[in-house]
């Protein structure tokens, strides 16, 4: 009877299991290497900001491919990533905006993987100070992620996973989408914007001090999770 009752308590915790190992199972796409890969937007570079964690630490920025001018690049992405040029600082008030189009979600991937901008970069030579914060869409419709690293990652309350919102474009039947994202830090206050429509808002203070940003000043850019093709128009900073 013992044996019975373990029996069944086992095949009921792995079915109430099942759920959770099969999202885990999805979170774990491997990362491509990018055939060709490296920078090659002029004055632009890139990072792997969680390199010093597993399974990233045997990765590099060259397995992905940011290549184009500023104008109009095209991110193939290996590894999750972040890229940026130096010379694009925001401090005080200011709006951080790109369009990101997806001519197809990589059918190689089992879920759709998030893209947008980042601000606030403070220290993104390093291996474990560099600071920031992105707003990230997913091209599935699924919503939208806010994250920071401090150097470790840090998250919003509720964004800090994926947020369903109507604001968020679908993929059409041909796999593509176009998403417009934007970041903007306003008196005390911090938003992103997704096609137009206010999508997340919060107090600046909570955002900075240790384990979190250095300050909401900083170099902004690009944020794009791993194994992703997208057109990048419209970047810059009002």
């Amino acid at each position: 009877m013992r044996r019975l009752l373990h029996a069944s308590t086992v095949a009921v915790a792995l079915a109430l299991a099942a759920p959770a190992l099969h999202t885990l199972a999805f979170q774990m796409d491997a990362d491509r290497v990018v055939p060709g890969g490296g920078v090659f937007v002029t004055g632009w570079t890139g990072k792997i900001p969680d390199v010093l964690r597993a399974p990233n630490t045997d990765r590099k920025i060259g397995d992905s491919k940011l290549s184009g001018t500023p104008a109009k690049m095209e991110l193939n992405s290996g590894p999750a990533g972040i890229f940026w040029n130096p010379a694009n600082v925001a401090k005080g008030d200011y709006t951080v905006k790109a369009t990101f189009t997806e001519g197809k979600i990589k059918s190689a991937n089992s879920h759709a993987h998030p893209y947008g901008v980042f601000i606030a970069g403070n220290k993104l030579d390093s291996m474990d100070q560099q600071t920031f914060l992105y707003c990230s869409a997913y091209g599935d419709g699924k919503g939208f992620i806010i994250r920071g690293f401090g150097p470790t990652v840090f998250p919003a309350g509720a964004a800090a996973r994926p947020v369903a919102n109507a604001a968020v474009h679908v993929a059409g039947a041909d796999g593509s989408v176009t998403q417009d994202i934007a970041m903007s830090v306003k008196g005390d206050s911090i938003s992103c914007t997704i096609n137009g429509t206010e999508v997340w808002k919060a107090p600046k203070a909570e955002w900075i001090g240790a384990g979190k940003l250095e300050s909401t000043d900083g170099v902004f850019g690009i944020r794009v999770s791993h194994n992703t093709d997208v057109t990048i128009t419209g970047f810059g900073k009002s």
